[in-house]
């Protein structure tokens, strides 16, 4: 998991995110002002986790920008742990914040294994 959080480290400070583990599933908060479903893309492969998210804003006609520091976009690669599996993953998106619950795997069961002579 150590990855993963390092790489949201990275991410632009412009972005705020947590990340939370349960004993079963990782949640992945980020805030994403002004994206919506229909402007946000997640997909998850080869063991990564790509969030594609844009924004519209526009200023008054009256008005121009003196300073510019809120991004259109967000671009972003980030690793899943060695234990998640992105195959049953959800997602919300909701006032601007992107929720999204990756399923740990699932653990294996103690099995006793029967040995018989020969």
């Amino acid at each position: 998991m150590s990855a993963l959080r390092d790489a949201l480290r990275d991410l632009p400070d412009a972005v705020f995110a947590d990340l939370l583990e349960s004993d079963e599933a990782y949640k992945l908060v980020i805030d994403l002002p002004g994206v919506t479903a229909e402007t946000l893309d997640v997909r998850a492969e080869d063991g990564r986790l790509t969030i594609e998210a844009r924004r519209q804003k526009s200023a008054p006609t009256e008005f121009r920008y003196l300073r510019e520091d809120r991004s259109l976009f967000l671009d972003a690669e980030l690793p899943l742990p060695p234990d998640a599996s992105a195959e049953n993953a959800e997602g919300t998106i909701s006032g601007g914040v992107l929720e999204l619950t990756v399923p740990k795997r699932g653990r294996d069961v103690e099995t006793t294994i029967d040995i018989t002579a020969e």
